[in-house]
């Protein structure tokens, strides 16, 4: 079985309750029913019977649990507990009511907190910015998390490095910029998120156009620091660098530029300097190897609440909220 479909067999196995709050978007009837049919998660579709009925005509959603805000007996507890969380904020029960009736992925978002349901997937027709700000003010980060960040999961075919073709490039969706620090922590919230999907051993990779000082620069000097910070926090993590490409992932390029290292040719998690490589890197992998690039998927929220690239296909969706049943176990 190709990596998805072992992805598909432990969200059935998993049986999590998914929302899908973009009930305006043709491409999450369609993913939702192929959902359904193949039995990968239940499935929370958020809108009116009449707008659902209409937006997924010709489709079988027999299974599908449809979620009206304006007529839910849910809607004020969430409602309460929106402003019992935003309170400091200045939110008030008006603000809150408007917002959950008119803002779905926000009626998503307090599902997911109040425990109605496991996880949700949205960002078919919405900015990343606009999935991720209510989980940020509702979920919060992930008790021993310092920040969010997203990364792609790329499998690519006919190829014999990484776990058999298959890698994690992070942070490939969310942070511009990370610091040092930040750079530590997204290598070791990747880690845990390769244990999780792969399930095989990480072995992580601290990216740059330098191997081991090959190059001068504050780029480089970025990539050290963070490199040191992450081998203190995750003393028992398999990491180094900071690498070349090909000496992270090639064993004769790696035993060349880095003899010294054990991670070097061998990496399967690539943590990328800043989010023009990592995006450059995925899309680069995804167009030339016709690999499959599954994300963003985000790590370091409180739940599973991930993201999707506005061109999206159902398919797309259909991987990606598998992916976030599987996430859900962690939890």
């Amino acid at each position: 079985m190709g990596f998805i479909d072992v992805i598909k067999e432990r969200a059935k196995a998993a049986n999590k309750t998914i929302v899908l709050p973009e009930t305006e978007d043709r491409r999450t009837y369609e993913a939702a029913a192929q959902i359904l049919k193949e039995g990968i998660a239940k499935i929370v579709l958020v809108g009116s019977e009449e707008a659902v009925k209409k937006g997924s005509e010709g489709l079988d959603l027999t299974g599908a649990v449809i979620v009206d805000p304006a007529t839910s007996d849910r809607t004020q507890a969430y409602i309460d507990k929106l402003v019992e969380l935003r309170q400091k904020k200045g939110m008030t029960p008006e603000q809150a009511r408007e917002i959950l009736l008119n803002q779905y992925l926000y009626y998503g978002v307090m599902m997911v907190k109040m425990g109605d349901a496991d996880g949700m997937v949205s960002g078919a027709c919405h900015s990343t910015a606009d999935t991720l700000r209510p989980c940020l003010q509702i979920l919060k980060t992930k008790p021993g998390t310092k920040l969010v960040s997203a990364f792609f999961l790329m499998v690519v075919p006919n190829c014999e490095y990484g776990a058999d073709g298959t890698f994690i490039y992070a942070d490939s969706g969310l942070n511009q910029n990370p610091n040092p620090e930040e750079l530590a922590a997204i290598a070791g919230s990747s880690a845990d998120s390769f244990k999780l999907l792969v399930e095989k051993e990480p072995i992580v990779a601290m990216l740059s156009h330098s191997t081991k000082g090959s190059a001068k620069h504050a780029d480089v000097d970025k990539v050290v620091e963070a490199t040191k910070i992450a081998k203190e926090q995750y003393p028992d993590l398999k990491l180094d660098g900071e690498f070349q490409l090909d000496a992270a992932i090639v064993p004769s390029v790696g035993a060349s530029k880095a003899p010294g290292s054990e991670i070097a040719g061998k990496a399967n998690v690539l943590i990328f300097p800043d989010l023009d490589a990592g995006n450059i890197g995925y899309k680069l992998t995804q167009r030339l190897a016709k690999a499959e690039a599954y994300g963003p998927i985000t790590q370091g929220i409180a739940a599973p609440v991930n993201d999707l690239s506005r061109g999206c296909s159902a398919e797309d969706i259909v991987g990606v909220v598998a992916i976030t049943a599987v996430q859900c176990l962690a939890q």
